[in-house]
């Protein structure tokens, strides 16, 4: 099934923003919720579709704040205010960005992230990624106010995620991707990439 049906399910068109999708589920949840229709074995079918289709796109659909921003960044459209921070692109060992600087770092902390991130470029481009995973996690968890560290951890997963695509382990996959987005959910990079990732999945599904 691919993300169009599950829009579908919740009587929504492709695309449509998160808080239409937490909107629509609402409704129809009420509408077929076992405890209205006790006896009613289509509508617990339905209520039960309605609930998988919700329970994926919260991890698909974008906030309306986001898409309304998108579409203003279009060409021929005025410049507007950009994000709380520029996102580092996913293809993070191809011609990699400078390290932020961050001044809530100690000097300590800075090095660590220089050396980690120096490493984190040869993990990714050796193919390595459950290793880059890990080094990004750690990094994580030692400096967790630094919004670049977990732009690299998720650009960590989108890239194991996009392997594990082409290994045919496709719900491992997903579920990497849909991690990837949860993590650095406000990174419009990520967000092209992983889209593209999600609809190579669709075509290998069906």
């Amino acid at each position: 099934m691919d993300t169009t049906d599950y829009y579908r399910r919740l009587g929504l068109r492709a695309g449509a923003s998160l808080e239409a999708v937490k909107a629509s589920y609402r409704r129809l949840a009420r509408q077929y919720h076992p405890d209205v229709n006790p006896d009613d074995a289509e509508a617990q079918e339905r209520f039960i579709a309605v609930t998988e289709a919700y329970k994926y796109l919260l991890d698909v659909a974008k906030p309306e704040a986001e898409m309304a921003w998108a579409a203003t960044s279009s060409p021929g459209v005025r410049d507007v205010s950009p994000p709380r921070y520029q996102p580092v692109t996913p293809k993070i060992y191809r011609k990699a960005p400078p390290i932020q600087f961050n001044p809530e770092l100690s000097e300590i902390e800075r090095k660590l992230k220089e050396n980690s991130y120096r490493e984190l470029q040869q993990l990714l481009k050796s193919r390595r990624f459950p290793r880059a995973i890990a080094l990004a996690e750690g990094l994580a968890a030692r400096i967790p106010q630094d919004p670049e560290i977990r732009q690299w951890q998720a650009i960590a997963y989108q890239r194991w995620g996009r392997h594990l695509i082409k290994e045919r382990q496709l719900e491992k996959a997903r579920n990497y991707l849909k991690k990837a987005l949860r993590t650095d959910p406000h990174n419009r990079a990520l967000w092209a990439e992983v889209e593209r990732d999600f609809r190579q999945l669709e075509q290998i599904y069906f």
